[in-house]
């Protein structure tokens, strides 16, 4: 059983690998090192945690309206905020915000799958 602080840091974790990883990637998106890195996963699990929720909120009736694809909008827009603070880790466009948060959300979702934490419901349909 994970506490709180356990799960944040994990999320730290994961974070950080997916913005190392992300220039390999997705033209557009630059870090110069581990440290730029370790501090944009930080700042990301925080933003996260903390205003993407109120974006969320805010946004939920253009989101709704466009079927949920405005939830893109809302994490690249996260994204690209975080390496706008952050010294050495940089985005050059919304587009590249994205892909960088959709990369964000494959790693956690694989690392939470390979950790056992994705439900995966199998049915069984007769006809």
């Amino acid at each position: 059983m994970r506490t709180g602080v356990t799960t944040f840091l994990l999320r730290v974790v994961l974070n950080t690998v997916a913005i190392a990883i992300a220039p390999s990637f997705i033209s557009g998106v630059q870090v110069d090192g581990i440290q730029p890195a370790l501090a944009g996963g930080a700042l990301l699990a925080v933003v996260n945690a903390i205003i993407r929720p109120v974006l969320v909120i805010l946004t939920l009736p253009i989101t709704i309206f466009t079927l949920g694809l405005f939830i893109l909008v809302v994490n690249g827009g996260c994204f690209w905020f975080v390496a706008w603070l952050i010294d050495g880790f940089r985005v050059s466009g919304i587009w590249p915000a994205v892909f960088g948060a959709l990369l964000v959300s494959v790693v956690n979702w694989v690392a939470g799958a390979l950790a056992g934490e994705t439900k995966v419901v199998v049915t069984r349909h007769e006809g």
